[in-house]
C-alpha cells in the first residue's frame, strides 16, 4: 500500500541547502524506491557501468498528492539512511536508522489539495567522517569501519562480494491512511501451543474490533481475550509434514474487514546439551538444510509476492527447509515471511548486525536499536516460519580472529538488550547471540554454531566435513560457483568472456585483504577431485575448465551433505552461502541472479530430499549406505546396488528390501549386500580398482526411483573423453516445452542439456548404463537452436532426436 502521488527525484548539492527549484532537474519516477533503482528504470545507470558511490551524493525525493478526507497518519516504512522529511514545509521525520519505521500525525498539516512531501537523503560519506571512538577490532569486510555507528545495511558497501549499489532513498513503502487503519496495522498477534491447544494472543486490538481466525469451515473470534483452539493442526517444515495455516483477519468497529497474515501453531525447542545445537519442531528433531537468503533484487531490495513464492518454490524443490536472513543484508518484507509460512520453510533470522564492534553503550544508538528491534519483532510474532532469532552475523568470530581480548568478544548489545526484547515480544522463539557462537573459539565447529569453511576457504580435505565434528553451520561451502552459458552471456563481455579476463575476476567473491579469492578455492578442489592442473586447463581449454569447475563445486557440496545427513553424524544443520547471486557471474549462489539453477543446486536437490540415499567411504570398513525418511509416513522401498568397471562392465549388483518408519534412518554396510568380497572403495588396493562407479537407488513399489547416489573410487577413469553411447529423443511435446528421454550404453558422468531458451528440470546428473531418465525442458527454444545433450566423460554431444519435428 503506497501513497498515491506524483513522485520525482533530484540530485542535490553536498550541503544541507534547499531542494533544486529548476523543474528540469527533477526526474519523474513511478513510485518511491532506491536512487539506484530509479536511475536504472529510466536507463541512466546499471550495475554493468563503472561503480558509482551513492553514499557520496545528496538526493531529494518529492511527492505531490491529494489527501483523502480521513487521512491522519503519514508513514515511512524505511528510509536509507541519514534522512529528513518535510510535509508542506514542516519537518516531520529525522532518521538515522534505515531499518526504523516512522509515523507522523499529519492532520494539522494536510491541505485539501496541493500537498507536497520532500525527503532529503544526506551523504552517508560525510557522516562517516565525524570523529568517533575507534572500534576494538577491525573487520576486513568493509573499507569504512565507522559504519558501525549507522543502522544501515552492508550490502553495496562490501566490495569483496556485493555489487556497488549502496541503497539510498525510500527503500520501503510510504503510505497515508486513517487513524483507524494505522491502529489496525499496530495489532500484534502471538501464536503458541498449550498442550494440544493452539493459543492466539492479541496485542493493541483497536476498540470495538475483533480478531477472526478460520480454517476448513470453522472460525473462532475474540475481542481481546486469548483465543484457544482445541486440537490445533500443527505447522511443520515441508520436509517433515504439512505447514498447516489458519486464516486471520480483523473485523473493525465500522464493519470493515482487514486481512492479516495467516497463523500457524508449532513448538520450537533448542537443544544445546553437550555443546551441541539442534532444533526440535513439535517434539521432532529436524535436520535443517538450506542456504543464506539474499534479496531477490539487490538494487531495489524489493520483490513481489509472486517472486517470493517462485523463489521459495525453488527452495522446496531442492529439499531445503531453512533459509537464513543474514545480518549483512536487510530485514525482508512481510510477503517474504508469509511465503515461507506457506512453503513450510524455516527462517533463521539475524538482526542486522555483522562483524563489527557496535557502540551499544551509546544511549542514542541503543535507543534506536531498541525501536528497530521492537518493530521487527512485532512483525514476526505470528509467523510460524521464524525458527531462530540471532543477535548478529559473525561479530564474535570477527573479534576473536582479529585478536581482540576474550572479554571483548561478546557485546552486551547481543547478550543483554536483544535477548531481553526477544523474551518480551517473541517468548516462543529461541534466541541465539551470534551466528558463530560457542566453544573455546566462536568459530569452533564441534560446539554450538559456526561459519564452517574447513571444506572450502581453508582448503581442508573432504574428510574434514566429518573430522571437524560439525554441529550446525549457519553458513558453509562457499565457492565461486560457475553459472551456465546463458548467464555468462549477460556479463560484461558476453559469451566471449574468459575466466582470466578482469571483467570475470571482478565478480569473483573475495575477502578484502586476502591474497586469494573463491575461484582459487574452487580450483583447489577441482585439482583434488579430477587430478588436472586448473591453470593449464583454463588456458588451453576454457570450456572444459568451466565444465569441470561446475562439477567440482557440485561434487564437494553433495559429499559434505552426505556426511552430515548420515544417521551417526553430530551435525544437525548446514546452510550454504548462498542461495542466489546478486549479479551475473561466478558468485557464491546456488542459483544465478535471476534464479536459474547452477550445477551445485541440482546436486543438492538430489542430496537434500526428505527421502534419500547416501554413500560414505568408511575406509577399511568399506562403503556404508544410509537411507533416510523424514516424512510422517512409513515407506517400503527396495535398495538397488550396482558397480561398474570401465563404465559399462557390471561387476556387482544386489538388492535389499527396506522398511523405513516415519522420520527414521538406517545405515547398511555395502559389503553385507554382496555374497562375495569386492573392494568397492578401493581401500585394500590389491591391484587396480575393481570398479569406477558404485550406484545405489531407492525404488518404490511402483518401480519408480525416488532417490539415487553414486560413489567414485577412481574419478580419473571418468574424465577422459570417449564414445559412451549417449542418446536422447523427444518423447512428448506441448506448448510449454517437451520431455526428453536420455540413455547411455556406458556410465554418463554429469549429463547436461544445452538448449538456448529452455530450462531443464534435471541437469548435471549421472546416468547408469542402460537406464533411461526422462527430463522436462520448459520454455521456447531460441530460433535455429540445436537440442544437445552432453556428458563430462563423452567425446561429443548427442543430438536430441525429434527436436526439429
Amino acid at each position: 500500500m503506497g501513497l498515491a502521488a506524483e513522485w520525482s527525484i533530484c540530485r542535490g548539492g553536498p550541503g544541507p541547502g534547499e531542494p533544486p527549484s529548476d523543474e528540469g532537474e527533477w526526474l519523474a519516477i513511478d513510485a518511491p524506491t532506491t536512487v539506484a533503482d530509479a536511475l536504472r528504470r529510466v536507463g541512466r545507470w546499471s550495475l554493468d557501468e563503472p561503480a558509482r558511490d551513492f553514499d557520496d551524493e545528496t538526493w531529494w525525493f518529492r511527492s505531490r498528492f491529494e489527501a483523502p478526507r480521513d487521512a491522519a497518519v503519514l508513514a515511512f516504512d524505511g528510509i536509507a539512511t541519514s534522512a529528513q522529511a518535510w510535509l508542506n514545509g514542516e519537518r516531520i521525520v529525522e532518521s538515522a536508522n534505515m531499518f526504523a519505521q516512522h509515523r507522523s500525525d499529519v492532520r494539522q498539516l494536510l491541505r485539501g489539495s496541493g500537498n507536497e512531501l520532500l525527503v532529503r537523503c544526506a551523504p552517508l560519506a560525510d557522516a562517516l567522517k565525524a570523529r568517533r571512538p575507534r572500534p576494538r577490532w577491525r573487520t576486513p569486510m568493509v573499507t569504512q569501519q565507522q559504519l558501525r555507528w549507522w543502522r544501515t545495511t552492508l550490502l553495496g558497501r562490501t566490495p569483496g562480494w556485493s555489487p556497488p549499489a549502496a541503497p539510498v532513498g525510500l527503500w520501503r513503502d510510504v503510505w497515508l491512511g486513517s487513524a483507524e487503519l494505522a491502529a489496525a496495522r499496530d495489532v500484534r498477534i502471538e501464536a503458541s501451543m498449550d498442550g494440544t491447544t493452539g493459543v492466539v494472543r492479541c496485542f493493541a486490538l483497536p476498540r470495538g474490533a475483533q480478531l477472526r481466525v478460520a480454517r476448513e469451515g470453522r472460525e473462532w473470534r475474540t475481542s481481546g481475550a486469548d483465543l484457544r483452539i482445541d486440537d490445533a493442526q500443527l505447522w511443520w517444515p515441508h520436509t517433515h509434514g504439512t505447514p498447516a495455516l489458519y486464516e486471520a483477519s480483523l473485523e473493525l468497529a465500522g464493519g470493515a474487514s482487514m486481512p492479516l497474515a495467516p497463523i500457524g501453531f508449532r513448538r520450537i525447542e533448542l537443544a544445546t546439551g553437550d555443546g551441541g545445537f539442534g532444533l526440535r519442531i513439535n517434539g521432532e528433531p529436524v535436520f535443517c538444510r538450506g542456504a543464506v537468503w539474499m534479496p531477490l533484487d539487490v538494487v531495489s531490495l524489493r520483490a513481489t509476492r509472486e517472486q517470493y513464492d517462485a523463489a521459495l518454490a525453488q527452495v522446496r524443490a531442492a529439499g531445503m527447509n531453512m533459509v537464513r536472513v543474514a545480518g549483512i543484508t536487510v530485514y525482508e518484507e512481510d510477503a517474504f515471511y508469509e511465503a515461507c509460512d506457506r512453503a513450510g520453510v524455516l527462517v533463521w533470522q539475524d538482526f542486522m548486525f555483522a562483524n563489527m564492534d557496535y557502540p551499544g553503550a551509546d544511549e542514542a544508538f541503543a535507543a534506536s536499536v531498541a525501536t528497530e528491534v521492537r518493530q521487527q519483532l512485532a512483525r514476526w510474532a505470528s509467523h510460524p516460519c521464524i525458527a531462530v532469532l540471532c543477535g548478529n552475523s559473525e561479530a564474535e568470530q570477527q573479534a576473536a580472529m582479529w585478536g581482540a581480548p576474550r572479554d571483548a568478544w561478546q557485546q552486551p548489545l547481543f547478550h543483554e538488550l536483544l535477548p531481553q526484547l526477544c523474551k518480551e515480544m517473541a517468548p516462543h522463539v529461541p534466541y541465539w547471540p551470534s551466528s558463530a557462537h560457542g566453544g573455546a573459539l566462536p568459530q569452533q565447529p564441534d560446539t554450538g554454531t559456526t561459519s564452517y569453511y574447513g571444506v572450502g576457504a581453508y582448503l581442508r580435505p573432504l574428510e574434514d566435513a566429518r573430522r571437524s565434528q560439525l554441529k550446525f553451520a549457519t553458513e558453509c561451502l562457499a565457492f565461486a560457483n560457475v553459472p551456465d552459458s546463458g548467464t555468462i552471456a549477460r556479463m560484461p563481455g558476453g559469451e566471449s568472456l574468459r575466466p582470466h579476463h578482469p571483467a570475470w575476476k571482478a565478480r569473483i567473491p573475495r575477502d578484502l585483504g586476502a591474497g586469494w579469492d573463491f575461484e582459487d578455492v574452487r580450483d583447489h578442489y577441482l585439482e583434488l577431485l579430477f587430478q588436472v592442473d586448473a591453470r593449464e586447463l583454463r588456458g588451453t581449454d576454457p570450456g572444459r575448465y568451466l565444465a569441470l569447475s561446475r562439477a567440482a563445486g557440485a561434487e564437494v557440496m553433495a559429499t559434505a551433505f552426505s556426511e552430515w545427513r548420515r544417521p551417526g553424524s553430530s551435525c544437525t544443520g548446514a546452510l550454504v552461502l548462498m542461495l542466489r547471486d546478486l549479479w551475473p557471474g561466478a558468485g557464491w549462489g546456488l542459483l544465478d541472479d535471476t534464479g536459474q539453477p547452477k550445477a551445485c543446486w541440482h546436486a543438492l536437490r538430489r542430496a537434500l530430499q526428505p527421502v534419500g540415499v547416501h554413500i560414505t567411504d568408511e575406509g577399511l570398513n568399506g562403503l556404508h549406505v544410509h537411507v533416510i525418511n523424514e516424512t510422517p509416513e512409513g515407506r517400503k522401498l527396495r535398495l538397488m546396488l550396482r558397480a561398474w568397471h570401465h563404465g559399462d562392465a557390471l561387476v556387482a549388483q544386489a538388492q535389499h528390501d527396506i522398511e523405513l518408519a516415519a522420520r527414521s534412518a538406517q545405515t547398511l554396510a555395502a559389503a553385507s549386500l554382496l555374497d562375495h568380497f569386492l573392494d568397492l572403495n578401493w581401500s585394500h588396493r590389491f591391484g587396480p580398482p575393481p570398479c569406477d562407479v558404485v550406484s545405489c537407488a531407492l525404488v518404490d513399489a511402483q518401480g519408480r526411483t525416488v532417490a539415487r547416489a553414486h560413489h567414485f573410487p577412481h574419478r580419473t577413469a571418468l574424465s577422459a573423453g570417449r564414445d559412451i553411447g549417449l542418446q536422447a529423443r523427444v518423447t512428448a511435446r506441448d506448448n510449454f516445452g517437451c520431455e526428453v528421454a536420455v540413455t547411455s550404453q556406458r556410465f554418463a558422468w554429469g549429463v547436461n542439456f544445452e538448449v538456448p531458451g529452455m530450462t531443464a528440470d534435471e541437469q548435471h546428473f549421472h546416468l547408469d548404463p542402460g537406464d533411461e531418465v526422462r527430463v522436462l525442458l520448459r520454455g521456447t527454444p531460441a530460433p535455429h537452436s540445436r537440442g544437445r545433450v552432453l556428458a563430462l566423460n563423452a567425446n561429443d554431444a548427442a543430438t536430441i532426436e525429434g527436436w526439429a519435428a
